[in-house]
């Protein structure tokens, strides 16, 4: 059966605290090293690394107090394998900021929060979509390797709360990497955005895994989802299709590039056709949005309703009106059935659906090997 999500974290955290305090594979005469092949405060890689241990062991017990620590541009912090249960936030004045999970094992190093939407502000009102968020990114050049960014908060724990929006990561700089990182929510999970509307902020995720219900990809950068693994959750609380969306773009108008998915693969642990593909999100904050979508040489489980696999937020904005494609697609859930649900790019504009043509001059699929 598979793990709740405040299960499956429980699972994680053990396993993050046996491996932070047991003999693992990098090693040194029989000594702990729980930074792996990253240093120590003993032997610094630079004077901007920085080092995080829950137990003590590093320069700081916390991620938080890491970034507090982490003064001007071009810092790494490299964590240790624990379970942070904690809020962080890193602001624009952080640029050229560095995660490491010691380990190179994303299961390890987990970054956790339990705030929705809905969830009530110590001094009044709620957090909402944005203020939920365990982890929120705002400075340009952001890189993340081998980390887990979750948000552990569960409908079934609070069933009057109507705000169930319970973002994992909000990221917004330009040039923001995640390298084999994981994802963890159930609406709203990621959510890749931009600090204004009139920015493009580019930004690029390989080797990724994320997971949710509603929305659980969503908002205006541009993006690029490259070797990714994206998983719908089965629902207790619904008692049919569908159970929500994977992704749900907010793209600006102006802007000609939205989210692009290439060579990764749509799975479910819910029931066949249950989930949509995508819904385009057009916020009352930017009722002119066109959001963008492509999904090419990816396969779509047999989770995804391959007969109508995009659905309309608000009739107001048919999904129709938006720029939703596909290209090469394979799998049960890409299936076409009814042509007219299904657009199509041409071979010739499939030329032009790249990651280079996405990000430009910058080339972040050759930071990590």
């Amino acid at each position: 059966m598979p793990l709740s999500r405040r299960g499956f974290l429980t699972v994680s955290a053990g396993a993050g605290a046996v491996l932070g305090a047991a003999p693992g594979p990098a090693r040194a005469a029989g000594r702990p090293r729980p930074f792996g092949r990253y240093g120590s405060p003993a032997a610094r890689l630079t004077p901007g690394t920085l080092y995080v241990h829950p137990g003590g062991a590093g320069d700081v017990t916390t991620v938080r107090d890491a970034v507090a620590a982490a003064n001007g541009t071009g810092h790494t912090l490299v964590i240790a394998p624990g379970t942070y249960r904690e809020t962080v936030a890193v602001d624009r004045t952080r640029t050229a900021m560095t995660w490491i999970g010691a380990s190179e094992d994303p299961r390890d190093v987990v970054v956790v929060y339990d705030n929705a939407a809905g969830t009530p502000k110590p001094g009044g009102g709620t957090h909402g979509t944005t203020g939920s968020a365990t982890t929120t990114v705002q400075a340009d050049g952001f890189s993340a390797r081998w980390i887990t960014f979750a948000n552990d908060w569960l409908r079934a724990d609070h069933p009057g709360t109507s705000g169930t929006q319970a973002v994992a990561l909000k990221v917004q700089g330009d040039r923001s990497a995640f390298h084999h990182c994981r994802f963890l929510g159930h609406q709203d999970t990621l959510y890749a955005d931009s600090m204004a509307l009139g920015t493009f902020a580019r930004q690029y995720f390989a080797h990724c895994y994320a997971e949710g219900d509603v929305d659980f990809v969503f908002g205006r950068a541009t993006a690029v989802f490259e070797h990714c693994h994206f998983r719908t959750l089965s629902r207790t609380d619904l008692a049919g299709a569908p159970y929500g969306f994977v992704f749900a773009p907010s793209t600006a108008a102006a802007n000609p590039l939205g989210y692009l998915v290439t060579r990764s693969r749509v799975g479910s642990e819910a029931p066949d056709g249950y989930y949509k593909l995508a819904r385009p999100w057009v916020p009352s904050s930017d009722t002119t949005a066109r959001p963008m979508l492509t999904v090419r040489d990816t396969r779509l489980g047999p989770g995804i309703d391959a007969v109508a696999p995009y659905a309309n937020m608000s009739d107001a904005y048919p999904w129709q009106a938006q720029r939703f494609a596909e290209y090469r697609n394979t799998g049960p859930g890409a299936a076409v059935t009814v042509p007219t649900n299904r657009p199509q790019l041409t071979p010739r504009q499939a030329r032009s659906a790249t990651r280079a043509a996405w990000l430009g001059d910058w080339e972040p699929w050759k930071e990590v090997r």
